[in-house]
This record gives C-alpha cells, structure tokens and sequence, in this order.
C-alpha cells in the first residue's frame, strides 16, 4: 500500500517502539497470554495530538485506514487479539508483529497446537465479527501510568527472574531475585511514566491563555 507521507509518519518494525516489542522476552507473555499485538505497519499523524488519537492502522486487504482507538481496552479489544487485528470492513486479519521469544515458544510447543489452530482461529473470527459489530467508543481511554509500569515491571520479572533461570536449570537465589524485584519494579515505573509522555495531552501555555470564543 502508498501512503500520503505528506499527512502520516509510516511506522514498521525499524521504529524503536515497534522493534522493542520483537525484541523484548517479556512481551511474549503479552502477546501469547493475553493476545495483545502491534501491527505490523502504522501509521502516525503529523500534528501535535496524542499518539493515540493520531494513530491509525491500514488493513492490507482492502485498504481501510482504522482509527488505533478501536483497539482499547474501553472497547474491550485490545487483548484476546491472538490471530491478528480483526478489520471490520473486510472480515480479514490485519498482520501483526510478533515476538522473537513468542517464535521460540511458538515453535517448541508446534506439535501440540496446531491441531487446534484451525477451528480456535474459526471461532475467534466469529467472536470478533459480534465484537465489532457493536458501536466503539472512539475517544482516548484515560491512562494509568502506574499500572501499566507496575504490570511491565511484573511480566519482566518473570521472564527475566523466574522463568529463564528455571530453563536454564539455575537455583533459586533469594537475594538476586528479591533485588531483581526492586530492580524491574523501577524499570517498569520509569517506562510507564515514558509511556505517560507519549500518550496523554499535555496542556500547553498557549492554549491556556487562548481566550474562550463567545457561543
């Protein structure tokens, strides 16, 4: 697909926010668990609103341009999206992004659910045809930088903490892992408040000294 270069910034997997998401193990559990995806392509307004009002999300199929706020959680579709982004013109999947650990993963557990992958991806289809077939809510969800910090910090820890040492077959040290608790606790708190800056409106001077139009 062409985009107006002119109107949009085209993100793929060369940004650094969409290669975080290949990159970094503890999304696995994220995209895996609770089917949360990046899609492979989007695409970022030129203009000084939030980054979620102004991103937006092509289907390759038939050309669509979605706004990125039909997947929130205030329209509860922004997990349980495991096959891809669902488009609600065509009916297809939008691709998606997917974790380098999720490969790995993926992979290992091959013979178990590909056998399944057929008739769970037909019903997850018709669960989000219902889905969207219901009005969405198209404002910018409030955004709690806390939690979002808490929950990355969290999923770090597992991954990084409890569950490459336990592949690994290392012992459990208390002191490295009670430190690596302190350690992604901080880590998660500061990407959230980074996460903050990019998605929540910041009042600007000017617009609080522009004066109020008469109605």
């Amino acid at each position: 697909m062409n985009f107006d270069t002119t109107k949009y910034k085209v993100w793929t997997w060369k940004n650094p926010l969409m290669l975080h998401w290949i990159i970094n193990p503890g999304l696995a559990f994220n995209e895996l668990i609770f089917g949360q995806r990046v899609p492979r392509i989007t695409l970022i307004e030129k203009n000084n609103k939030p980054l979620a009002e102004k991103s937006f999300i092509p289907c390759p199929y038939c050309g669509t341009i979605h706004s990125g706020l039909k997947w929130t959680l205030q329209n509860h579709t922004a997990f349980k999206n495991w096959f891809g982004l669902y488009c609600d013109n065509c009916g297809k999947i939008i691709p998606c992004l997917t974790n380098l650990t999720s490969y790995v993963l993926l992979g290992l557990t091959f013979p178990i659910w590909i056998w399944f992958k057929k008739s769970w991806k037909q019903k997850w289809l018709e669960t989000q045809k219902e889905k969207f077939s219901k009005p969405l809510n198209l404002t910018t969800p409030a955004y709690n930088w806390v939690a979002n910090g808490l929950r990355m910090g969290f999923f770090m820890f597992l991954f990084m903490e409890i569950f490459f040492p336990l592949i690994d077959g290392d012992k459990f040290n208390y002191i490295k892992i009670g430190f690596g608790l302190v350690i992604w606790t901080l880590c998660g708190l500061g990407w959230g408040y980074i996460m903050k800056g990019l998605f929540i409106r910041r009042t600007t001077k000017k617009s609080q000294n522009k004066p109020q139009q008469a109605t």
